[in-house]
């Protein structure tokens, strides 16, 4: 049976890793960065050593592609995540798909065997979504989601543009996203939630992705003296979005689906101690891997702001972001089941709650994900975690099926 390479995939994950500190550790490499650009550069050259052909469009994702006379002209069978961060990461999230994509890649070429289509890896940008919105952004424009001119176009947090830093850090490709169509696309990434940890099993077959839905809520009051003025007699925009927040975590919890509510960021203003504010903006971030239950959050949350309303708050909503939920491929999810049973792993079907590029990739062609534990279910974070022998046990599964898928040939 072929195995990856363990120890080059192990050491691979760590040099990648220490890609991005700063003078105290920590670890951020943010999409079109000068860190980004480090990453990218290793990415490369690890690339151009195993002999595969590098190309770029112009959103920057990066491919590299496996191919042969024989196979030339096949749409290829399509292997990734990436290697953008957020602020002060982990290690292993998207880079360890990437990576093990890589070294999936170069174990099958290793053996002697050729794929009946060529086999591609891909690192896209800006998946994270920290410094650029939205995220996910180099396999949605892949997928035709959103114009590549409007992406390129998207200004930072920092005030800059995609496209100007992409071209700054020499990764503004020349190919034009959509050149490469995937026949399927597989990707391989650590769980980053608790359950295949608590439940003791290596292997999560994912077979559907949550609907995500992001908001930005704008509640405007009255400011006022915070000791002159009664309680009656108040317009606080600050009480009115704590009650949102508070009417969110129980309309999640009283749900007896996997409904999740976040409040992630809020600003008061004029934000001072003795001041009753007059404006509270907020993120809104609900998740179900059922569209008509995700629906029906964003009717309660639209229902309760009109009440807010009538109470006079003025209330603005901005949508920011809008996923249907995504059923991956079941016949790649049976093949998954199978290649872990093959190996002696136990293996369970999951719904992953965080988005990724799967999500998009699966709107053009059949996708499906693998995922590993992750310690304490921990993720975005230095504490990040998953054993050597769990990423391992990981990248070899992700062999089997693309060995499978690519019908190789001797």
């Amino acid at each position: 049976m072929i195995a990856v390479d363990a120890q080059r995939l192990l050491g691979r994950i760590r040099e990648l890793g220490a890609v991005g500190r700063d003078g105290e550790g920590r670890l951020t490499r943010l999409a079109a960065s000068d860190t980004d650009r480090q990453g990218r550069d290793l990415f490369v050259g690890w690339l151009r050593q195993a002999g595969l052909d590098v190309a770029i469009d112009r959103i920057g994702n990066i491919f590299g592609i496996w191919q042969s006379a024989g196979n030339a002209g096949k749409a290829p069978l399509l292997i990734g995540s990436h290697i953008d961060t957020v602020i002060d990461a982990g290690i292993y999230d998207g880079c360890y798909g990437v990576l093990a994509g890589l070294e999936v890649i170069e174990s099958l070429k290793a053996s002697g065997l050729s794929p009946s289509r060529p086999l591609a890896v891909a690192a896209f940008t800006n998946e994270e979504g920290v410094r650029f919105s939205p995220d996910m952004m180099g396999s949605l424009v892949l997928a035709g989601g959103v114009d590549v001119e409007a992406a390129l176009a998207a200004v930072g947090t920092d005030g800059s543009t995609l496209g100007q830093e992409l071209a700054r850090i020499g990764y503004a490709g020349d190919r034009e996203p959509g050149f490469l169509k995937p026949h399927l696309y597989v990707e391989l990434h650590i769980e980053q939630g608790p359950v295949l940890e608590r439940e003791g099993i290596p292997i999560g077959a994912v077979e559907t992705l949550q609907g995500i839905s992001w908001q930005r809520i704008t509640l405007d009051g009255v400011a006022n003296h915070a000791g002159t003025t009664p309680m009656s007699m108040r317009c606080d925009a600050g009480y009115a979005a704590a009650r949102v927040v508070t009417f969110l975590h129980d309309l999640a919890g009283a749900s007896n689906a996997p409904t999740v509510a976040t409040v992630g960021t809020m600003r008061l203003e004029p934000n001072a101690i003795n001041v009753i504010p007059s404006r509270a903006v907020f993120t809104v971030d609900l998740r179900d891997p059922d569209e008509q239950r995700l629906q029906a959050q964003e009717a309660a949350l639209a229902a309760f702001l009109e009440r807010l309303a009538a109470e006079g708050i003025t209330v603005s909503v901005e949508r920011l972001a809008r996923f249907e939920p995504v059923i991956f491929d079941g016949q790649v999810v049976e093949l998954i089941e199978a290649a872990a049973r093959k190996r002696g792993l136990a293996s369970r079907r999951m719904t992953s709650g965080a988005g990724h590029d799967a999500q998009m990739i699966a709107c053009i062609a059949p996708a499906a994900m693998i995922f590993v534990p992750s310690a304490g279910g921990i993720s975005h974070s230095p504490r990040e975690h998953t054993e050597d022998a769990e990423l391992v046990a990981g990248a070899n599964i992700l062999l089997d099926v693309v060995a499978e898928l690519a019908e190789l040939e001797g």
